[in-house]
């Protein structure tokens, strides 16, 4: 059964805050205790409470100055979101109450440090505790008053569906790069799992709405808990400010793909503003899935990646997170820290220390470190009585058979290395199987001339980073020079953790290969001292500097700036389920309504229409693309009215065209983009181009036939003025870098020629210069003007790349006057999609209903026209 509703957080969250001294003051531990950090001081953010979408609120607010300005941070608030909270939560030793205090380990609690001092932060997750449903409404007004915290308590049974079974059998181990082969190995996709997954992202999006203001308020969302939490929190509201930071690594796109549930995933996360990974490997791979599964390519521009996602720029953003140099450096002059370290120094005298600092789990490499230890002292004997491996494993309360195996395998080694090398004082390999505190572990990080990571396959990492500060900040370590004191530290890394690529001095291993790690091992500790302090060095100005509070100063200021335009443009929601996304066009941008343009229709005397064929007439996606009898007879009862000239204008070769509408008597064609071009059926085809030499043909055809060969599913269509490359068979990522291959390939070729080369949606296309859409559209006003026909009314309709040049050419027609100033012009897309048009049809069918009501307006206009001329007859009497 499901758990109360705070039916007091709304009253809270608008001020109604009041002392809460429960069971015996069960928040004794809170804010102000020992260890605790009082929170910001700011008001909180009134409760948005009104019905819909913000879309709709802003619709009623025309003018509203929030509306159209961007806010500054200095006066909005941050939600962060997580599947746990920075708070420690257990029962008091009486059992009245609950005691609570900030875990200083978290990094959610320190990311507060790169923010505004008077930016409110508030936090959304669970407990790691189980409060009885009769506690829990008690201990969510505590957090909320004393932490700014909103606990999400979910059920026993979905919480262990959704953690334990969805996200530690699923998701950890396919973004870990590990596949479900056997029931045994990863865990196999489990429907009710996936169920239980996305239900409990809907309970952690009502604790947010709960206190949500959707005008000031920022939302981060961390990990991978939370995947389908934006769809949720944008579906609610649309011009919500949402950013997602992704903490494991992302698996490439091969091993992605076999998610049964990868689109819903997919199409969730860029509901999100800003999606942040760690390595540009991580994002790229993120990248990669979108292109393969949902044919959303990603742009590059001064520096920022963005994804076009329905009129939304959802931006990417690579930073590695760093770690929180102040809580470091004052730990490291701890008392308590000194005698632990004199304490290890004594037991490790002599004896050169190489550390290792894992969580036990599959993934962490600890069997390949050890591994790669033994073969270190066997290829090079001198560190044998010298040298000593500590691996700190710290105990995981996950479990499995892949985990049993592998400790066993440790164990085993372990037992054998000791078993051969081990002498009166000497012990080559120390395991410590507990968790260590802060201090213990600084302490082992300060005693150890090399740190070495493993790991297979890791997201972060800041063991490295920990490890440099340490080495940095301890007084009396290295001795002293000449400058000063001395420091120096060795790192052997797995070139798989996150934090690889930011350590340029360590030594980067492939931890699968035992005899390389062996020999980066002894390298690492018989450097120079001099090399050892220079590395050291270039790491600590790197670490020092790109602490936790830069991260999170960073994401946050480029989350402002992918939400800068959320208010100036018109937004809605379409789509079911985890289609669900959000629309967003200019506000300019409207749909086009039959009355209005039947009115100015009827109210002219000149009008010119322009029609795209494919995606405008017939769908895209049908196969026959043959005209059927209403397209036919709509054209005619267009062509039949005195006062209309109707053009197709298509990139389709002529003879098509003209085998189509040949019983249209009247209608104009401009095929090959304009290249061909007639005003009647009887008419002859005209050049709308002086180039009649096509030998550029001879040299082009051999480069596409290049790639055509070498680019399985792509082929070449012959126009009679023009050659295209198509590649929308081909697979995505490899058919785009042909593309782009074959661009600068044809534009290097035919550089002297007279022709462009352009790409568009899954083609490359050469023809003539100056050929275009928008050309056509020009041509015909201006001819119409020199007959003194100049149109008072302008209908282009079409759905591509192409006609954006129409609707482009025919705005600056009316700059030039070749047209009536008093012209009615309609620039019409079909789909909602960012366009120079300023309105849009949803489909075929809507732009063929709008074609037919023109057409009863014309045969009514002529039915009166008629009448008014037999009433203006003379009686013969």
């Amino acid at each position: 059964m499901f758990s109360r509703s705070y039916t007091n957080l709304v009253d809270l969250a608008n001020g109604n805050l009041s002392a809460l001294d429960y069971g015996g003051g069960g928040g004794g531990g809170g804010g102000n205790g020992a260890g605790g950090r009082p929170p910001r001081a700011r008001r909180m953010q009134r409760t948005m409470t009104t019905p819909g979408t913000l879309a709709e609120l802003d619709e009623e607010r025309a003018g509203s100055v929030t509306s159209d300005v961007p806010s500054s941070l200095a006066s909005d608030r941050l939600i962060v979101v997580a599947n746990t909270l920075p708070v420690r939560c257990e029962r008091r030793p009486d059992g009245r109450g609950w005691s609570f205090c900030w875990d200083e380990d978290s990094l959610l609690l320190h990311l507060r440090d790169g923010l505004p001092d008077d930016m409110e932060v508030l936090y959304v997750g669970s407990l790691r505790a189980d409060v009885p449903s009769a506690e829990q409404d008690d201990v969510a007004q505590a957090l909320l008053d004393r932490f700014r915290c909103v606990p999400a308590f979910l059920p026993k049974d979905v919480l262990d569906r959704f953690y334990h079974g969805f996200c530690k059998q699923t998701l950890w181990p396919l973004f870990h790069y590990m596949l479900p082969f056997t029931s045994d190995h990863g865990g196999r996709f489990d429907r009710s799992q996936w169920e239980a997954y996305v239900l409990a992202n809907k309970l952690f999006s009502q604790r947010v709405i709960e206190v949500l203001n959707p005008e000031d308020d920022y939302i981060w969302i961390h990990d991978y808990h939370l995947l389908a939490l934006p769809s949720f929190l944008r579906r609610r509201f649309n011009r919500l400010r949402i950013g997602f930071f992704l903490h494991s690594p992302f698996p490439s796109s091969e091993l992605y793909r076999s998610l049964p549930v990868r689109d819903e995933i997919l199409k969730s996360l860029l509901n999100c503003d800003l999606i942040g990974f760690h390595t540009f490997d991580y994002a790229r791979h993120f990248l990669s899935c979108c292109s393969r599964m949902l044919g959303i390519e990603y742009q590059s521009k001064r520096g920022y990646i963005g994804l076009d996602y329905f009129g939304r720029t959802v931006g990417i953003k690579i930073m590695p997170v760093g770690i929180n140099m102040t809580q470091l450096q004052t730990q490291i002059r701890l008392p308590d820290l000194e005698w632990r370290v004199a304490e290890l120094r004594k037991q490790f005298d002599g004896k050169t220390v190489m550390l290792g600092v894992d969580d036990m789990d599959i993934f962490k490499g600890i069997n390949l470190k050890v591994l790669a230890f033994e073969q270190m002292l066997r290829t090079h004997p001198k560190w044998q009585r010298k040298a000593v491996l500590v691996q700190i494993a710290n105990p995981r309360g996950g479990g499995g058979k892949d985990l049993e195996e592998i400790q066993a395998e440790i164990d085993e080694s372990c037992r054998r290395i000791n078993a051969q090398f081990s002498r009166p004082g000497y012990v080559p390999v120390v395991i410590i199987n507990r968790a260590l505190s802060s201090v213990e572990r600084m302490a082992y990080y300060t005693v150890a001339e090399c740190v070495v990571v493993t790991a297979v396959r890791d997201g972060m990492n800041l063991t490295p980073y920990e490890y440099i500060v340490c080495r940095q900040g301890f007084p009396d370590l290295d001795g002293y020079g000449d400058d000063g004191p001395r420091r120096k530290s060795m790192l052997v890394v797995s070139e798989f953790i996150g934090c690889s690529p930011s350590l340029s001095g360590a030594i980067r291993v492939n931890p699968w290969n035992i005899d390389t790690t062996a020999e980066a091992m002894n390298e690492s500790i018989a450097l120079s001292e001099n090399e050892k302090q220079l590395r050291h060095e270039k790491h600590y100005r790197y670490v020092s500097s790109h602490d936790v509070a830069y991260w999170s100063k960073s994401y946050i200021h480029d989350l402002e700036r992918s939400c800068r335009d959320h208010f100036r443009r018109r937004c809605w929601g379409i789509g079911l389920g985890f289609g669900f996304r959000v629309v967003a066009l200019d506000r300019n941008f409207k749909k086009l309504t039959v009355d209005s343009i039947v009115t100015d229709y009827k109210n002219s005397k000149s009008r010119v229409i322009l029609l795209d064929y494919d995606g405008t007439l017939v769908p895209q996606t049908t196969i026959n693309r043959i005209p059927n009898e209403s397209v036919v007879k709509i054209m005619n009862a267009l062509c039949d009215d005195k006062k209309n000239v109707v053009f197709i204008v298509s990139g389709r070769g002529r003879d098509s065209l003209e085998k189509w509408f040949s019983p249209c008597q009247d209608l104009g064609i401009a095929a090959e983009h304009g290249y061909f071009m007639r005003w009647t059926r009887d008419e002859q085809w005209q050049l709308n181009n002086q180039c009649s030499e096509f030998g550029w043909m001879q040299m082009a055809k051999p480069v596409m036939n290049l790639y055509t060969e070498a680019t399985d599913g792509s082929y070449i269509e012959t126009k009679e003025s023009a050659l295209v490359w198509h590649h929308q068979d081909a697979d995505p990522g490899f058919g785009s870098s042909q593309a782009k291959e074959m661009l600068d390939h044809l534009e290097s070729v035919l550089a002297n020629e007279p022709v462009c080369v352009k790409s568009g949606q899954q083609i490359v296309e050469v023809k003539p210069q100056g050929v275009s859409k928008g050309f056509v559209a020009e041509k015909i006003l201006s001819t119409l003007t020199e007959n003194k026909r100049q149109a008072d009314f302008v209908l282009c309709i079409g759905d591509d790349r192409s006609d954006e040049d129409m609707f482009e050419g025919i705005a600056d027609i009316m700059r030039r006057s070749i047209v009536d100033p008093q012209t009615s012009l309609y620039a019409c897309t079909v789909g909602q999609k960012p366009s120079k048009a300023k309105y849009y049809l949803d489909d075929t069918n809507d732009v063929l209903n709008m074609l037919e009501a023109l057409a009863d307006a014309s045969e009514e206009t002529d039915s009166q026209e008629d009448a008014e001329e037999r009433t203006s007859i003379p009686d013969p009497e």
